[in-house]
């Protein structure tokens, strides 16, 4: 394998692939990074939920591949000067050079390194913005306790046009629709992602247009020459729409960056587990929080309420979760009481992303 490469080129894509190594394995060989060349070059690297690859243009002077610790690889590309990369391997030694720069890396045994999975047949696609942020607005209300497997990924559905994506950790749901150009308009398909797995891919490919593919146990995401595979979880999942679409006879809105800076205010007193309070009044919300061994906050936002009074209370984090996926200028809370769930939703008749939450139950 001799093979020239663009120093940013390569260093951008050593990046992304090494961001999805894994944490630990007992298999020396799946903490390299695969650089296989033919007609380009290819960096892969393998787990057994994920696994990723990105083709780049290199000046291949002989074929072949070679396994390099990806961590090292990752760290030596970023810091290397702006001149070209020539890579060759010599025996047990990856040899590369940069200018008068030279680093001789022992390499991991290729053959220990799995076969990569094919890209599964393409199911649609969707802009990877639009991707991307539905992914990360559902995820952070999926659940992170590994004995319920199910509560820690994002629920994909697919039907027709539309594609719905949610999650929970049985405290709180967030859901996001959006559209999208499926392959079959008659196509009908619902899986479960691990949660992680999917922002972190979707994230990476969020440029330009991303081509989803859909298999038996795997989703494929491809956008231009990078692809990922993650392997699905079980499709089980519960019935989140009923939730969500429950009548409730109180709102309010405001606006939604001076109430969420006005929540985060508040709660630098709040000692952990501590709720914040919210105290709905016509044209305005009194914001509370504390009232242990560090004091007391109160501050008052601006709001239009429809209904009567309401006093509700939340964990901080759970709503400011919520308030993190709302994408509009204006927020919107639907209250019922007190102990009943409370749906976040963007301003307008019919939004795309809703985020219930169960609130903090009153003492006594």
């Amino acid at each position: 394998m001799k093979i020239r490469v663009n120093r940013d080129v390569l260093a951008d894509a050593v990046a992304w692939t090494a961001r999805l190594l894994p944490g630990r394995s007992t298999v020396p060989a799946l903490s390299g990074l695969l650089l296989e060349a033919d007609a380009d070059l290819r960096i892969s690297v393998f787990d057994y939920e994920v696994s990723a690859w990105a083709q780049i243009e290199a000046d291949v002077a002989a074929p072949g591949r070679v396994l390099i610790p990806g961590r090292v690889l990752a760290e030596i590309t970023k810091s290397l000067p702006d001149r070209p990369v020539d890579l060759y391997r010599d025996g047990g030694e990856a040899v590369l050079t940069c200018g008068s720069l030279e680093y001789d890396l022992l390499v991991l045994p290729d053959e220990d390194f799995p076969s990569l999975p094919a890209m599964p047949p393409k199911a649609g696609a969707v802009g990877g913005g639009v991707f991307a942020s539905a992914a990360g607005q559902v995820a952070a209300a999926a659940s992170r306790d590994d004995s319920l497997p199910m509560l820690t990924g994002v629920r994909i559905d697919i039907d027709g046009v539309r594609v719905s994506m949610a999650a929970t950790d049985r405290y709180r749901i967030a859901a996001r629709e959006f559209l999208w150009h499926p392959e079959r308009p008659d196509e009908r398909r619902g899986v479960v992602v691990p949660a992680r797995l999917l922002v972190e891919a979707a994230r990476s490919l969020r440029e330009g247009e991303i081509s989803i593919g859909l298999g038996e146990n795997v989703i494929g995401l491809r956008n231009q020459d990078r692809t990922v595979i993650v392997r699905l979880l079980d499709d089980q999942f519960i019935d989140y729409r009923s939730r969500l679409s429950e009548q409730w006879p109180i709102h309010a809105d405001l606006a939604l960056a001076p109430f969420v800076e006005a929540v985060k205010r508040v709660t630098l007193v709040a000692e952990p587990n501590t709720p914040v309070r919210l105290a709905f009044s016509p044209g305005q919300v009194l914001i509370r929080a504390g009232g242990g061994s560090i004091g007391r906050s109160t501050e008052i936002v601006a709001a239009e309420l429809d209904g009567p009074d309401i006093d509700i209370a939340f964990q901080p984090h759970f709503l400011l979760d919520g308030l993190a996926g709302v994408e509009t200028e204006r927020v919107r809370l639907h209250m019922a009481t007190p102990t009943r769930a409370a749906l976040i939703t963007e301003e307008g008749d019919d939004p795309a992303f809703r985020y219930l939450v169960m609130p903090v139950r009153p003492h006594g």
